[in-house]
């Protein structure tokens, strides 16, 4: 657990968190490493909300099975103590209510959820899950990567995926083939940046953007790479006059009312997300994200070499409705900050007011009063970005590219919302789901 910042941090081009800066201006994370995003990320475990699972037409009783195949191999009951009891109490008394004690359910109110960090904080990750699979059925490749999917064309029919082109870490290429089994398919889950990168360079995507790297067309796609949208996060830090244990999130405040999500971290991880400063390790940070903001954006490729993260625009707060949802949300954070249950763990007389123009001073912003402002000046990644290859624009709903055949993409691209207060749980779960759906994958 506690190489977690130091992972994120990481500058190597072996990396497992790979270091970009989306066309906002707004720095960001990419994972290249079995486990994806769950190798990286701060653990917090949750599930989706029903009303989720209604929208995008799963079926309840596969999901709540396919959760709970994940469930008993990566989640598990995290310690409240301190101040994240302080946190807890802090919310509900700020009218994030009721409290609903420990649940991996989505549920209005304040609630303890799951980590992925055991109780001797050793990380478990998408990984953990090979260990169902029957080993003479699965071949797994470390430090290699997809380059290529490939296609057969024949005029008048879709073209066919039928292999892909990987790299090894020494540089050299190789070639995976289907067998010939009529259902066989590949299975695309490079995430929400990887997942259109490699089918732009595979040739599907918007023809004149693939012409513009000389990537040849296999089928002109154009909203691969569009409906991008990353969920806006705000902080603010909170200097306490007494030790705060290192902790990443454990309790999370849903107001599905405003349309936002509370967290909070603490310690060297608190002080870490802004600061180098050791001195500061004494100290809790809370932040807010938007459940489903309204502004999108999109992505391109800079060059037809996988190894260069694309470009990536996701127009934070272009659309006003997503500013007055992070307003909504700082108030309730001002409202914990301030709230009795919280009084022991920042200094007397502290207020909202002078914990934001403290955040904004270590964040080397300009000063503001604005809330608005404020979140603008202030927006974070909270590395929940998603679309790209969305359901019913780029794939179908068994996750089956459209226009093409033996390919799907299950991953975060696919999404148009990201699935409650963090999206891991939901990620693990559809790959199970797909098995549990009775649809031929393999």
């Amino acid at each position: 657990m506690m190489g977690y910042l130091s992972t994120l941090r990481g500058t190597s081009p072996s990396s497992a968190a790979q270091q970009f800066v989306s066309t906002d201006g707004v720095p960001n994370q990419l994972p290249r490493v079995l486990g994806g995003g769950t190798a990286i990320n701060v653990g917090f475990y949750s599930r989706a909300s029903r009303e989720y699972v209604e929208e995008v037409g799963w079926e309840p009783r596969l999901v709540n099975k396919s959760y709970k195949w994940v469930e008993r191999k990566v989640a598990f009951r995290p310690q409240v103590i301190g101040w994240q009891a302080a946190f807890r109490d802090g919310l509900v008394e700020a009218g994030v209510s009721p409290d609903n004690g420990f649940t991996y359910e989505h549920l209005q109110g304040t609630k303890i959820g799951g980590s992925i960090f055991d109780k001797s904080g050793n990380r478990h990750t998408a990984a953990d899950l090979l260990e169902y699979a029957d080993q003479t059925m699965i071949t797994v490749y470390l430090r290699a990567s997809v380059h290529r999917i490939l296609f057969k064309t024949v005029p008048g029919q879709k073209p066919k995926a039928y292999g892909v082109v990987f790299r090894d870490s020494k540089g050299n290429n190789h070639t995976a083939l289907l067998n010939r089994k009529g259902t066989s398919e590949i299975i695309l889950s490079a995430g929400a940046l990887g997942s259109p990168q490699v089918l732009m360079l595979s040739g599907i995507g918007p023809a004149h953007h693939l012409k513009a790297h000389k990537i040849n067309v296999v089928l002109d796609h154009p909203m691969v790479g569009q409906g991008m949208s990353d969920n806006p996060n705000n902080v603010v830090l909170i200097p306490s006059p007494r030790p705060v244990e290192n902790s990443l999130v454990k309790v999370v405040g849903i107001a599905d009312d405003v349309g936002c999500y509370i967290e909070a971290v603490g310690g060297f991880f608190a002080s870490g997300v802004l600061s180098t400063d050791q001195t500061l390790i004494q100290s809790t940070l809370i932040l807010e994200k938007l459940a489903q903001p309204f502004s999108t954006g999109y992505l391109e490729l800079r060059s037809n070499d996988l190894d260069e993260n694309p470009k990536v625009t996701f127009n934070y707060f272009k659309d006003p409705r997503d500013l007055q949802m992070c307003v909504k949300a700082m108030e309730i954070i001002g409202r914990v900050v301030e709230s009795k249950a919280y009084s022991i763990y920042r200094y007397p007389n502290t207020t909202f007011e002078s914990v934001m123009q403290y955040t904004l001073e270590l964040s080397g912003k300009q000063q503001t009063h604005s809330l608005e402002q404020f979140c603008i000046n202030t927006v974070r990644t909270i590395w929940h970005y998603h679309g790209g290859c969305q359901v019913g624009q780029v794939v179908d709903s068994d996750y089956r590219v459209m226009g093409v055949n033996s390919l799907r993409v299950i991953d975060g691209s696919t999404f148009i919302n990201s699935p409650g207060t963090n999206p891991q749980s939901t990620l693990m779960m559809l790959g199970r789901y797909m098995h549990n759906s009775n649809i031929r994958l393999l």
